[in-house]
């Protein structure tokens, strides 16, 4: 390549990068007209490099916001007793290709399986992939747009949640939930279908929903909609808390 298609290229970039920073493109023009290749070479690496800053303190940002109980990745997870549906690959969950296309997971089985590990895992790299999250427990939730709506605050809370792009609810069907914060988790669903993709996680087969959340008819929709656009994962196996216990050891 000669040096007029390697500033050509580099130009290209630096353009591109002036767009993410939102700088004005005069500065494409006057590495043509009066930068020499070095100084062009030295701009392009401050560019890139100021690029990069924005986008680690970009990922902190989400990662923070996120509300993750404790920092846990994809990295050396233990996938014995985890059964993926035809219609999901473990690379859907690496590169969470499932987000934008906003289908749902549903993770079920016993507890201490490691369900919550594999949900946290899958939030922390949609962070680092730039996408937003939202980490809460279903009990958590429920408490939170009870309040709201008592205060008067219910719209507010809905469009901060509609704004997250992933929403992992964690322990779905642990807590028995009333009927106003089945009515008010049900909106969450109802809006977030074909909107945000959801993570839950459950240790409820779904012909139990009903028991809990109160009634049968709006757990029969919250189930539709979340099923509609979703994959089903299946957790077996012993408890990891209860194989390790302290408790257990002689």
């Amino acid at each position: 390549m000669n040096v007029v298609k390697e500033r050509g290229a580099l130009r290209e970039e630096i353009s591109v990068f002036c767009k993410r920073l939102m700088l004005n493109q005069s500065a494409v023009k006057l590495c043509e007209t009066e930068a020499t290749p070095k100084q062009e070479e030295f701009f392009h690496r401050v560019l890139a490099e100021e690029v990069e800053n924005r986008e680690r303190s970009r990922r902190s940002r989400l990662t923070s916001r996120a509300g993750f109980p404790i920092f846990k990745t994809l990295d050396g997870y233990d996938r014995h007793g985890l059964k993926l549906p035809s219609s999901l690959e473990w690379n859907d969950m690496e590169t969470c290709s499932f987000v934008p296309a906003k289908r749902n997971l549903v993770l079920y089985g016993p507890v201490g399986t490691g369900k919550t590990h594999l949900a946290t895992g899958i939030g922390v790299r949609a962070c680092e992939l730039g996408m937003s999250v939202k980490f809460t427990t279903v009990a958590e939730l429920v408490m939170r747009l009870s309040e709201a709506k008592r205060v008067g605050t219910l719209e507010r809370l809905l469009k901060e949640i509609g704004r997250t792009q992933l929403l992992i609810l964690d322990e779905w069907g642990y807590v028995p939930v009333d009927k106003e914060g089945s009515q008010l988790l049900f909106r969450v669903v109802a809006d977030s279908y074909e909107s945000r993709s959801m993570i839950i996680t459950t240790n409820l087969e779904f012909s139990k929903w009903g028991s809990v959340f109160t009634d049968d008819q709006m757990a029969a929709a919250m189930i539709d909609r979340l099923a509609h656009h979703g994959h089903l994962l299946l957790f077996e196996g012993e408890s990891y808390r209860m194989k390790h216990a302290l408790m257990k050891q002689r």
